[in-house]
C-alpha cells in the first residue's frame, strides 16, 4: 500500500477545472496508474482512495493505492511541490485490537429509500454520527466517549461535491468530515476498512480513513 501527499497548485488550469468537476479530478488522479482493459474497474483494481484537505488557503490531496503511482503523468504545473510517496505498511502493522488512533475521514453517509431504492443522504449531525457508529460495528472499530460522555468525534460539513460524468449524468455527493478518536476492535476488519475505504462515493473523494497514534 502507498500513500501520496500532493500539494496542489491552486492556480493551475487543470486543478481549477478538476475542482469544478469531481469526475475530472478522478480522471486526473487515475492518470498516475496503468490502464486496464475494463475501465470501470481501474480504481478498484489499483485500490485508489483519495481526499482533498484545505490547508492554509490551499489544498493538499492524499491518495492511497495498492499500486505505486507515477505522478510524472500529471499535467505540468498541477503541483506546487513534488509529490511525496511513502509505504503504508508501518501503519498497517500497527493495527491491533485495542489500539487507539486519531482519525480523519470524509464520507458520504446515506441510506437507501425503501420505495425508490435511491440513496438518500443523512443531513442531520446526529444521523451522520449514528451512521459512523454503525460503520464502525461493520468495520472493526468503535468511537470512545470523550470527557463530556459524548462520542469523541467532530462531524463537520464540507462543500457539496459536484460534477458531470457525461452530458446526461450529474454527480452530487453530500459529504461530511469526521475527526476524532477510534479504538480497533477487530484487526482484520479494520485493516480491510483502511485498505478498501468506508461507505460510498469512493471515486469522488470519500471513504479514505487516515489514522495516527492517539496521544
Amino acid at each position: 500500500m502507498f500513500l501520496s501527499k500532493l500539494t496542489v497548485n491552486t492556480q493551475s488550469r487543470t486543478f481549477r477545472r478538476d475542482n469544478a468537476n469531481v469526475h475530472d479530478m478522478h480522471r486526473t488522479l487515475m492518470s498516475a496508474y496503468p490502464e486496464l482493459p475494463q475501465d470501470d474497474a481501474v480504481r478498484q483494481a489499483h485500490g485508489v482512495l483519495w481526499r482533498l484537505d484545505s490547508l492554509r488557503g490551499g489544498f493538499v490531496q492524499y491518495v492511497q493505492s495498492h499500486t505505486e503511482p507515477d505522478w510524472d503523468h500529471l499535467p505540468a504545473g498541477h503541483l506546487a511541490w513534488p509529490a511525496e510517496v511513502r509505504t503504508l505498511q508501518p501503519v498497517l502493522d500497527a493495527v491491533t485490537a485495542g489500539r487507539r488512533f486519531t482519525f480523519r475521514m470524509v464520507a458520504n453517509p446515506t441510506k437507501c429509500d425503501g420505495q425508490t431504492r435511491k440513496r438518500i443522504p443523512y443531513r442531520q449531525p446526529a444521523e451522520q454520527l449514528e451512521w459512523l457508529i454503525r460503520k464502525g460495528e461493520q468495520h472493526g472499530f468503535v468511537i470512545p466517549s470523550a470527557g463530556n460522555g459524548q462520542p469523541d468525534v467532530a462531524v463537520t460539513g464540507v462543500p457539496t461535491i459536484t460534477g458531470r460524468k457525461n452530458t446526461t449524468t450529474k454527480i452530487t455527493v453530500e459529504a461530511v468530515r469526521y475527526d476524532g478518536r477510534l479504538v480497533v476492535t477487530d484487526t482484520t476488519a479494520f485493516t480491510q476498512a483502511l485498505t478498501n475505504g468506508v461507505g460510498r462515493a469512493k471515486a469522488y473523494g470519500c471513504g479514505l480513513i487516515s489514522i495516527a497514534p492517539a496521544g
